[in-house]
């Protein structure tokens, strides 16, 4: 070979090495994870959703990238880390609540967006119909907000003698207004009063329950919200310190201390925002996928707090609960 060959051809292997290497880096795909709260109280159920991608062959740190944005209970940065995602840019948004989902639908009608919210997603507007969600959006509608109902008649049925029950509910969250008439039309039908309090951080979750201990609320529903299930330890210990019989959405409230749960299995939650992630990342379009609802609720009761409260559990009430002894 001559030498200005050999050189032409050194010169065209040096060439073709980055474009390779730059080729092969936009071929990992980015996903951004978009969340109004706080990591650590959720990273199980993140990981319960990377699982699922890595068993389908998505690793992250191989060939899969997430880009975390946690707004740490401030709901209003929720936009400002979502046009974040969006310049980054990234392959789809996964948003696992309603307040993150919103966001991402609001910061771009073009990348695609997973969603899981607790409200009806026709309503809210994040797609125009279950069916068919159109446009870049679709996910996971889990029922939260509108077990209010349900959460009230267990907890009755649990305290008879309850005629004063507090709601906590965080203005922040869209669903406040909604599950604060529900709430109150159903206590009205029982006989019964709500006494709603607001918090939206831990230091007005403090001023909420000096506010029930003043009004001697008999029991207490907390507010489905990302904020609060990310201060489930919190809230549980204070309910239980205050004697406050207390009914929260999910087992994680119970398991850390509190009295009893009702509400959507939140692994199920992710495992379905998992598998759409994972369609959406091999090229199916979220307009081609219509919004799965969930099917798997608990009914958890923890005996040793119960007994704390001076509460008796009731056999009819305990053959239909998953019960942490």
């Amino acid at each position: 070979m001559r030498r200005r060959d050999f050189i032409a051809g050194m010169s065209g292997s040096a060439v073709a090495w980055p474009l390779t290497s730059r080729a092969q880096q936009a071929a990992v795909p980015v996903i951004g994870y978009l969340h109004p709260a706080f990591p650590a109280p959720n990273a199980h159920l993140a990981a319960v959703m990377r699982q699922l991608l890595a068993d389908d062959g998505f690793v992250e740190g191989r060939n899969l990238t997430i880009e975390y944005r946690f707004a740490e209970g401030k709901y209003d940065r929720l936009s400002l880390l979502a046009a974040e995602l969006v310049h980054r840019p990234v392959a789809l948004i996964v948003a696992p609540n309603t307040p993150a989902a919103l966001a991402a639908k609001a910061a771009s009608t073009t990348d695609p967006v997973a969603f899981s919210a607790s409200d009806d997603p026709v309503r809210l507007g994040l797609v125009v119909s279950i069916a068919h969600p159109s446009g870049n959006v679709t996910g996971v509608h889990y029922f939260n907000t509108d077990l209010a109902a349900k959460q009230f008649e267990l907890l009755r049925e649990l305290v008879l003698k309850a005629v004063r029950f507090g709601l906590l509910a965080n203005p922040n969250n869209t669903n406040a207004e909604e599950v604060k008439r529900e709430m109150t039309a159903t206590a009205l039908a029982h006989g019964a009063q709500v006494d709603v309090v607001v918090a939206s951080d831990s230091r007005q979750i403090e001023t909420a329950f000096a506010t029930l201990v003043r009004n001697h609320a008999d029991a207490l529903i907390i507010g489905a919200d990302p904020l609060y299930y990310g201060r489930h330890l919190q809230l549980a210990t204070f309910a239980t310190r205050h004697g406050i019989p207390s009914i929260y959405n999910t087992r994680d409230y119970p398991e850390a201390g509190g009295l009893m749960s009702y509400g959507t299995s939140l692994t199920e939650v992710y495992q379905l925002l998992g598998s759409y992630v994972k369609r959406i990342l091999k090229g199916a379009k979220p307009a081609d996928l219509p919004v799965v609802r969930t099917t798997k609720f608990e009914f958890v009761i923890n005996l040793p707090t119960a007994r704390a409260l001076g509460i008796e559990v009731s056999p009819m009430l305990l053959a239909r609960a998953d019960v942490i002894e």
